[in-house]
């Protein structure tokens, strides 16, 4: 079952489990094309710089999930794209501090936040980024 399949506001673990994965997988990636770009002197270099890479986006996909179910469920508005913007902007939040930075922390925030609620919008709403025009 897929991430929209689920029911918002409820099913926390199962969301929060998918969203991880698909941050872990980003992760592998951008990290894999970082130590192409940019060959490290050691072996043990690349591990740390994979390593750091992929836990960190894993880590913004686990606190994205779980901050989006979680409002969800407090504030008892299962469908407001308003939990999918604080789900976005605590993972913002986190980034910013894992690189020590207010002004990445807060600029991450609104951007993040900002794209992950318009996502929910466009998906509540149909909206279409590719494929044939409707007529």
């Amino acid at each position: 079952m897929g991430y929209w399949e689920l029911e918002e506001g409820k099913q926390c673990v199962a969301k929060t489990w998918i969203t991880t994965k698909m941050g872990t997988a980003l992760g592998l990636v951008g990290s894999a094309y970082n130590i192409v770009l940019y060959q490290p002197a050691t072996t043990l270099e690349a591990f740390q710089r994979a390593t750091s890479g992929t836990v960190t986006m894993a880590s913004l996909g686990a606190i994205f999930g779980m901050a989006t179910c979680l409002s969800a469920q407090m504030r008892d508005a299962p469908d407001d794209p308003l939990n999918y913007f604080i789900g976005g902007c605590s993972s913002g939040v986190f980034l910013g501090a894992r690189t020590h930075s207010a002004t990445t922390g807060v600029t991450a925030c609104i951007g993040l936040g900002t794209l992950a609620m318009f996502t929910k919008i466009g998906k509540t709403e149909g909206w279409k980024l590719s494929g044939p025009p409707k007529l």
